[in-house]
């Protein structure tokens, strides 16, 4: 996939991605991720501020993991799924949930596993239309 995109580093990026990329790069280290999205500058700063709102929201670490890794793991993102697993273990998330994810077997606690469960519907019904019962009243 990332073969048809040119990586980026801070020397090759877009002038106006430039700063934004060298500060995360500084942060998380090589990054394809960050190689790819350096093309659009107005990529990698939405997806930044984006990234900072998740991980300053209520969510635990162990929570974050399985909603990163539910979807990543349902879309059978073969980039995603090792960087998360990767960041998991940044987080010292147990290696027993990340397999556990990756392995599509049942997680430790019934609060993951619901969650897990809603995003793995979530993707099921992207781009479908659907009717909210609140809509049929």
């Amino acid at each position: 996939m990332y073969s048809a995109f040119q990586q980026h580093d801070v020397e090759t990026a877009p002038e106006k991605s430039k700063p934004l990329l060298r500060q995360l790069l500084e942060h998380s280290g090589p990054n394809g991720f960050y190689a790819v999205t350096a093309e659009s500058p107005e990529t990698l700063t939405a997806y930044a501020a984006l990234h900072k709102a998740f991980m300053a929201s209520s969510f635990t670490n162990e929570e974050k993991t399985v909603i990163w890794q539910s979807i990543n793991v349902e879309n059978q993102c073969h980039f995603c799924v090792p960087a998360h697993t990767y960041m998991a273990k940044a987080m010292k998330i147990e290696e027993a949930v990340s397999n556990a994810l990756r392995d599509e077997t049942a997680l430790p606690t019934t609060r993951l596993e619901t969650l897990r469960d809603f995003l793995c519907c979530c993707c099921a019904i992207m781009g479908t239309q659907v009717t909210l019962r609140s809509q049929n009243s």
